[in-house]
């Protein structure tokens, strides 16, 4: 079992990226509470960041080596969040070299939404914009600038608490997914099941060069298809459909798309030759883990490619109080990721 690369806070849903020859990892912070488990997931209730960074993802970690910069923004920070900081993720601006963190959040009136903070460094501290991206709606951001093309894109998404679940149906603009139709009785929209029915789509959009608005075509779903039919993959199919921990990588010329499965708590991933699909499922990257979230990232450094996620092995198996990890991770000739399990 690979030791916890943070021990000092409870962190979770590690989101990893280079910056200026270090790995800064963008974590969120679980902290002890009285809230009930529920599906709705009250019991995250995250209340500020901190960022870490690295320049060895070879164990020991010591706290020489990961170095915590400490709180890079808080829940008072963010004029328009009420509460539940959860997962977020960063990227350097092509244009600019300014560093953005993504962060979702529900306004005061309960619905995520996801903002956007800027800051000088990879470290923070990072300054909340008033209001959030507007059209945003759920969780688990993922940022994405492409090497090759420097076009930034969103990825987000995430069931049952989440609420990805309550934007079903067609909004104002006829675009399901535009942000806008949320449904106010959120507790009541399910996940589609049953004979026929297809999975809920995570979503994309591209970036403004800005950084900080998604261009005008908004959110769109990021199809991901089962490689047997060609189809989308159904509703039931909770082995390999998408649930929430949105996260791309580019190899060569192939993206890699990965996710959660939520409830069935497989990391898996699918593939595409576009940033915005369609995908096709590729395989499981993790197996089941100690605790009932998986949430990761993927990073190159030094040549090698490296699994971020968590576990609940530092609480002993409180779902709500985790730690990230680190492992290796490895591409067979075909393109195929796997990780050599403990």
């Amino acid at each position: 079992m690979t030791p916890p690369l943070i021990t000092n806070i409870y962190t979770a849903d590690p989101s990893a990226h280079v910056f200026n020859g270090r790995v800064y990892i963008y974590p969120s912070h679980d902290r002890e509470t009285d809230i009930a488990f529920n599906d709705n997931g009250d019991q995250y209730d995250m209340a500020d960041y901190h960022v870490f960074s690295t320049s060895s993802l070879d164990p020991p970690y010591t706290a020489d080596a990961v170095v915590d910069h400490g709180v890079v923004l808080r829940t008072e920070d963010v004029p328009w969040a009420a509460k539940q900081l959860w997962a977020p993720d960063a990227a350097q601006g092509p244009r600019d070299g300014k560093y953005y963190l993504y962060f979702p959040a529900r306004d005061h009136a309960g619905i995520f939404r996801i903002g956007v903070a800027v800051g000088d460094a990879p470290e923070g501290p990072f300054r909340a914009d008033p209001e959030p991206i507007p059209g945003s709606f759920s969780i688990d951001p993922a940022s994405f600038v492409d090497p090759d093309t420097g076009d930034a894109y969103l990825y987000f998404g995430g069931l049952w608490g989440g609420q990805l679940q309550c934007y079903q149906s067609a909004g104002e603009s006829g675009n399901k997914n535009d942000g806008r139709n949320f449904d106010a009785a959120w507790s009541g929209p399910q996940e589609p099941k049953g004979a026929g029915a297809k999975a809920l789509f995570p979503k994309v959009s591209k970036l403004d060069p800005n950084m900080r608005q998604f261009t005008p075509e908004g959110a769109q779903d990021l199809v991901i298809l089962a490689p047997e039919t060609g189809e989308p993959i159904d509703a039931d199919d909770h082995d390999r459909r998408f649930f929430e921990a949105a996260w791309m990588h580019k190899r060569g010329d192939t993206y890699y798309f990965s996710y959660s499965t939520g409830d069935t708590h497989y990391l898996v991933y699918a593939t595409s030759k576009s940033p915005t699909g369609p995908f096709t499922y590729g395989g499981r990257l993790l197996e089941p883990v100690l605790g009932w979230t998986t949430h990761h990232s993927i990073v190159e450094f030094e040549s090698r490619w490296w699994l971020f996620h968590h576990d609940c092995e530092l609480s002993k198996g409180v779902n709500h109080l985790r730690c990230v990890k680190v492992r290796e991770i490895f591409y067979d000739a075909d393109g195929k990721m796997f990780t050599k399990q403990d």
